[in-house]
């Protein structure tokens, strides 16, 4: 299951570089830069997309405080990233987390024991790993002459569990009003018509060696499991 899963984060990882290196081309290629106008993804429509999914995302770790991670953690359950080779101390009854949180309609700093904020320290590997891949797809967007960069929002920018759930966020992490929020979420997020345009384009593509114009050639080919890994359920025999 872990080599399928890896497999599974590579296409996606991979997929979305191709996608990235189209729109940089095909942005060169219209004379006004527009890229859906050459039947493209355009790259805000890409930075809305991670907006609005790695938010998400980040809401799948649980609470910013969580007695239930201490318990985990206690009990041997949960474990940090690496937990083995980056800690000598794997007890953590005397470290400090420092949290950002809402306090009296401003961000404050909280200090929090380090069991209970296990869900918090999760999510920061997480997030650096989203960072090493972004990275990559500037690199291309460098390496395609463009001056376009894609960034993560703020840990605080819409989410919808945790501390952060009752209060509304800019991108960079700012605290904002709802109203404000609302007002500017089509800028920050997915929204309607985002989603008329990526649906009126993914046509099928079947004719061997062609690729649609939203997404560039496979620099090695088509990326295949590594030998020995299991067939997924529909090429299993029964």
């Amino acid at each position: 299951m872990l080599t399928e899963e890896a497999f599974h984060l590579f296409v996606g990882e991979t997929g979305m570089a191709r996608i990235i290196r189209r729109a940089a081309q095909l942005e060169k290629l219209d004379k006004n830069g527009d890229v859906r106008n050459q039947g493209g993804i355009d790259i805000p429509t890409v930075q809305r997309t991670i907006n609005y999914w790695f938010s998400y995302c980040l809401d799948l770790f649980g609470g910013e405080i969580s007695n239930n991670a201490a318990g985990y953690f206690a009990a041997g359950l949960k474990g940090r990233f690496k937990e083995e080779e980056r800690y000598q101390d794997h007890l953590a009854l005397e470290d400090i987390y420092q949290l950002p949180v809402v306090e009296n309609g401003r961000l404050t700093t909280r200090e929090v024991p380090m069991r209970n904020a296990m869900n918090e320290v999760l999510r920061d590997e997480y997030i650096k790993d989203c960072e090493r891949a972004l990275r990559k797809w500037n690199a291309i967007l460098e390496e395609e002459g463009s001056e376009r960069r894609l960034t993560l929002p703020s840990r605080r920018f819409h989410r919808h569990q945790g501390l952060y759930a009752d209060f509304c966020f800019d991108p960079e992490g700012n605290l904002i009003d709802r109203a404000t929020f609302e007002a500017k979420a089509d800028q920050w997020l997915l929204g309607p018509e985002d989603k008329r345009y990526l649906d009126s384009i993914m046509k099928p593509v079947r004719e061997p060696g062609k690729f649609a114009n939203w997404i560039a050639r496979s620099p090695t080919g088509s990326p295949r499991p590594a030998t020995g890994s299991r067939a997924s359920p529909s090429t299993t025999n029964t």
